[in-house]
């Protein structure tokens, strides 16, 4: 059996077998990586595709696909994940399944491009799953330096690939006040956007300490709602230093685009915002554009590419959400793509 290997975007895929990143490296605990959310769904939708290859387009620690690989033998996996820390524990997880696994250093906005890169590992089998889980994972959220959270001070970073880009904190220098509160408002925090975003941009905070207590100086006490004053203000800041917006339309683009006849496309979503996008991108899909009146069918020819599998979003279980309280805010939606 080889060692799992780790390929770099634009990588030669003549290596894309050999070891890229030693597992022995890692210095990371395995349990900083939750219980994957909706991990028997996602298992019972994908594990009885036909002998093919599944794109784990948010790969994480790696939970999702160490089930699926372990429940359905035929299929291989590629894992794709920006987060070095994400890869690199993985990497460990799977380790048994090394000769079934690619993991690559790349967004799932460039889902096709690493398809064809690594053409050798799929060698001409059918795309029969993505899978994108999306948002922030539970170790992401854990490790405190990372910024991504409230509950420990630490530099306003955000940033999912930690070696790429800017961080939250240059984001918040370059920003202008009024796009700042539109980008509240557009992640739900509509009453105090303005005021929040006039805090934040005087104040100019380096550290999670300092942007919450910028938030919290903005929204009277008898005014907070339910949870953390300052949720949606990190949500925003998140989103928009990921790109997180772009990255999923162009995500779920690319996974329609590379799926085989039959194949299944199974996304994740943890906010509204997140939701309407896949939602709205699906329907699209699975109308073809049409914009017929209902009562007098389609007249205009659009063509369908996708079955959508329910109106709603699947929701996790009540015993779920009770061992797992980060399903609480999941939600699934699926579609099977058509042949051409």
């Amino acid at each position: 059996m080889r060692s799992l290997s780790i390929v770099r975007t634009g990588e030669d895929t003549s290596s894309a077998l050999s070891p890229v990143v030693s597992i022995a490296r890692l210095q990371m605990a395995q349990g900083n990586y939750h219980q994957p959310v909706l991990e028997q769904e996602i298992v019972e939708l994908l594990s009885s595709a036909s002998t093919g290859v599944v794109i784990d387009a948010t790969l994480g620690g790696g939970g999702h696909a160490f089930a699926l690989l372990t429940a359905a033998p035929q299929l291989r996996l590629i894992g794709i994940d920006r987060d070095p820390e994400a890869r690199e524990a993985s990497a460990k997880r799977l380790e048994q399944f090394a000769d079934r696994v690619c993991i690559v250093d790349a967004t799932f906005a460039e889902m096709k491009e690493v398809v064809n890169a690594q053409s050798d590992f799929v060698n001409g089998a059918p795309i029969v799953g993505v899978l994108m889980d999306l948002g922030v994972s539970s170790h992401q959220l854990d490790e405190s330096s990372r910024g991504f959270s409230f509950r420990a001070d630490a530099p306003l970073d955000m940033r999912m690939d930690p070696t790429k880009g800017e961080t939250a904190a240059e984001y918040i220098t370059r920003i202008d006040q009024h796009e700042f509160a539109r980008l509240l408002r557009d992640n739900g925090e509509n009453r105090f956007a303005g005021s929040i975003a006039k805090s934040v941009i005087e104040r100019q905070p380096k550290t999670t300490d300092e942007l919450t207590e910028a938030v919290e100086r903005a929204v009277p006490m008898a005014a907070r709602r339910r949870g953390h004053v300052a949720t949606r203000a990190f949500q925003a800041l998140r989103i928009a230093v990921n790109a997180e917006e772009e990255q999923l339309s162009e995500g779920l683009d690319a996974a329609l685009e590379i799926l085989s006849a039959n194949g299944i496309l199974a996304v994740i979503s943890y906010h509204s915002g997140e939701d309407r996008v896949v939602k709205s991108v699906l329907h699209e899909a699975g109308t073809g554009g049409c914009k017929c009146p209902v009562a007098l069918g389609c007249v205009c020819g659009a063509v369908a590419s996708v079955t959508v599998f329910k109106a709603s979003a699947q929701l996790a279980s009540s015993s779920e959400i009770e061992s797992n309280p980060r399903a609480r805010s999941a939600r699934l939606r699926v579609a099977r793509k058509l042949p051409a």
